[in-house]
Order: structure tokens, then sequence, then C-alpha cells
């Protein structure tokens, strides 16, 4: 009896195969309807910020080299290369460029994580931060307003969708899109403030580091001697640059969905998710690794579900209309539309040879573009559902709290009335 008791109890402490939930949480229509607006909204900010293109590509190449190629392997050859072809009519967007750079990094990994190969995922990793340090350092304005008016779109759009993921988790509920949106506005400051209470941190942190640095300018031996005395301080401030960083690298999935369960505000929400990696980092880690490789076989099914769509539609089509090579006859069907392929899923045809076919290429591709819109939304959608039930996960593991605790307007709204119904 004592052995079923115990069996029961390590039955009940392996909780990570309720991560495999996700999938069915992700590809709910609500989570997929805000991740699409969530998409199409970036899509549409980097459009309008590309109109003036400022990425130099060089000439004649249609892109082959340009600033971020360019950067990553040879980063002392950018500023002349920059002043050389600056005035050439070859230009990109700093949106498109990274797009398309981030669209192959990204799945060079997920053919690394199938072959077992975690250095290939952190190489692909580490390319994609030394390109966003490449448009950090050349186009900083562009980033600024980019990663402000995203973080917005963000912590509306990220919010909704882990209060649902919280709320389907915890109890079962499916809140719909209104409902969510309307809990991620009303507490949108906590969301926005998540990712930007450890810069500040940091920055305060590092301010005075370099206060202790400006004093060491001071004559006459005493700087050297008061940076001495304030090396100690300089280490403590070093240490909490150290200790915030890590947690944020670690914890940073957790901030949102800590939010979304507790109704936190920012502070509260940094503090519990840092708190949550630092008491359990394997487990943390665990659960990380699980979610990821889960992530990544569902990725390739809802690839491949997608293909299969646009593909057999493309053949369907083919099939229906008439053409007759005898009598010259050419195929419609080929000129607005490329064929699909499990790599490519969609592309603009450049065989329209009149009007009619251009108008036809375009609303094709439009179609064919909300498809892997779909696809790009199961993403972001299986990135805050699987988070969010790690952060339950990690919460009933470190703080001990039921996973079905989440909070609610309701049970708030009860406290008040509670606390005056108890007797003096």
């Amino acid at each position: 009896m004592n052995g079923e008791n115990q069996a029961g109890r390590i039955l009940d402490s392996l909780l990570f195969p309720r991560i495999l939930q996700s999938f069915r949480m992700a590809i709910q229509p609500s989570k997929l309807i805000i991740a699409f607006w969530m998409i199409a909204t970036t899509g549409l900010v980097g459009w309008v910020m590309d109109l003036p293109k400022t990425v130099v590509t060089t000439p004649g190449t249609n892109g082959a080299e340009t600033e971020l190629t360019l950067f990553l392997t040879a980063p002392e050859r950018v500023d002349s290369y920059i002043e050389r072809y600056a005035q050439t009519e070859h230009h990109r967007g700093v949106f498109s460029t990274m797009w398309g750079f981030g669209i192959l990094k990204f799945h060079h990994s997920l053919r690394a994580i199938f072959a077992f190969d975690p250095f290939g995922v952190l190489s692909n990793t580490e390319e994609y931060l030394r390109a966003v340090k490449w448009a950090i350092i050349y186009h900083p304005i562009y980033c600024l307003i980019f990663a402000a008016i995203n973080l917005c779109v963000a912590s509306v759009g990220g919010g909704a969708i882990c209060r649902i993921a919280a709320l389907q988790f915890a109890r079962g509920e499916k809140p719909g899109v209104t409902e969510s949106l309307r809990f991620s506005i009303k507490r949108f400051t906590s969301f926005l403030g998540t990712p930007i209470v450890p810069m500040i941190i940091v920055a305060i942190a590092g301010a005075c580091v370099t206060i202790i640095g400006l004093i060491s300018n001071i004559p006459l031996g005493l700087g050297e001697l008061a940076v001495g005395v304030l090396t100690l301080p300089a280490l403590a401030a070093g240490a909490i640059i150290a200790a915030v960083v890590l947690g944020a690298i670690g914890g940073f999935n957790l901030t949102f969905p800590a939010v979304a369960y507790n109704g936190s505000d920012s502070l509260d929400a940094v503090s519990r998710s840092f708190n949550y990696v630092y008491a359990r980092p394997w487990r943390m880690g665990f659960y990380t690794a699980i979610a990821v490789i889960y992530g990544a076989i569902c990725y390739i099914f809802v690839r491949f579900f997608a293909f299969l769509l646009l593909w057999s539609t493309y053949r369907g089509l083919r099939f229906g209309a008439f053409v007759d090579s005898s009598r010259g006859l050419p195929d419609k069907i080929v000129a607005i539309w490329p064929e699909p392929s499990f790599s490519r899923l969609v592309a603009y045809s450049s065989a329209a040879g009149n009007r009619s076919e251009s108008a036809a290429a375009l609303l094709v591709y439009l179609s064919a573009l909300v498809i892997v819109g779909l696809v790009a939304s199961f993403i972001i959608s299986f990135y805050f559902s699987s988070n969010t039930v790690i952060y339950a996960l990690m919460r009933n593991q470190v703080d001990d709290t039921p996973l079905e605790q989440v909070y609610t307007e309701a049970e708030t709204k009860r406290q008040p009335a509670e606390i005056e119904q108890q007797p003096s």
C-alpha cells in the first residue's frame, strides 16, 4: 500500500508532461487571431518604416551583399563599404533585411534541434544577436522607434494570449478575444514594464560603476586611492548586473505569465520570475528544453499542414485550368502562382504577362500570405502558451501554489465585502 502511495506521489511530481498541452492551447482560434494581429501590425509598421530604404547593398547583385552580411564576416569593412556605396540606388529596408535573416536562422536552428546539435542552435542564436547588434549600431533611431512600437504591441497581444492560456490551463476556461484584450489593456503598464525594469536596474548599477571610474581621474594620486576604497561597492554593483542579466536570460519568458496569472505589477512579476529561476534553475532549464523540442515538432507539423493545404489547392487549380499546349495556350495558374514547396510556402510570381495576370498574381500572393501568417501566429501563440504553463509549474514547485489558482477580477471585488462582514 505504501508502495502504491509512493508511486502515486512520484507520478504527481512529474509535471513536465503538462507542457504537451501547449499545442492544443496554441491552436485555439482566439489566440491565433490575437497573434495574427500582432504579426500584421508588426509587418505594417516595418513596411512603413522601410519606405526610406537605408540599408546599403552591393550594386548589381540583388542584395547578395549588404551591411549586415559584411558586418557578420568583416565588421571592420562596414564603414568603408557604406561610404563607398551610400549614393547608389541599391538599398533595402532594415525590417526586410532582419526579417529575411531571422527566418533563415530560425530554420537553421530547427535543423540543429532535430540533429540534436545544441551548439548549432547556440551558433545561429549568436549570429542573430550579432545581427541585432548591427541594427542597433548602424540604425539606432530606427531600432528605438521600432522596438518601442512592438513592445507596446507585444504587451497588449502577448499579455492577452498569456491571460487566455492561464485561465485555460488553470480552470479550463476559454475567454474570448475581447475579454482577454481588455485584461491586457487594463494592465498595459505592468506588461510593458516587465522588460524595462531589468534594463533600468542594469543601467543604474552600470552608472554607479562608471561614476567610480570617473573618480579615478582625480589628480595627485587621490583618484587611484578612491577607486581602491570603492572597489568593493563597484564589485557589488557588478554582482547586481550579473544577477539581473542571468535572471533576465532565464526568467524573462515568465514575466508576462506572472502578470497574467497573478495580476502582478512589473516589479512583482520580475521578482517572481527571477526567484523561480534561481530557486530551481535545472528544473527551469528542463522545462524550457521540453517546450523547445516539442514546439519544434509541432511547428514542423503545422508547416506541413500549411504546405499540404497550399500545394493541394495549387494542384487542384492546375487540374481544372484548361491548357492546350498544341494550340499555344498558356498555363494561367503557373503564370500567377509559383508552385509551393515545403521550404518556400509562398512566393510572388514574376511570370505574369499582362495587367490581369499581375493583379491575379498579387491577390494569390496575399491570400497565400495569410496562410503563412497563421503559421507564424502559431509560433507566437505556442511561445506564450508554453511559457504560461511553465510559469504555473514553476510556481507550484517553488511556492507550492496549486495549479488551478489564478487571479480573477471577481475575487478581488469580493474581498472588501468579505472583510466588512467579519466580526470585529
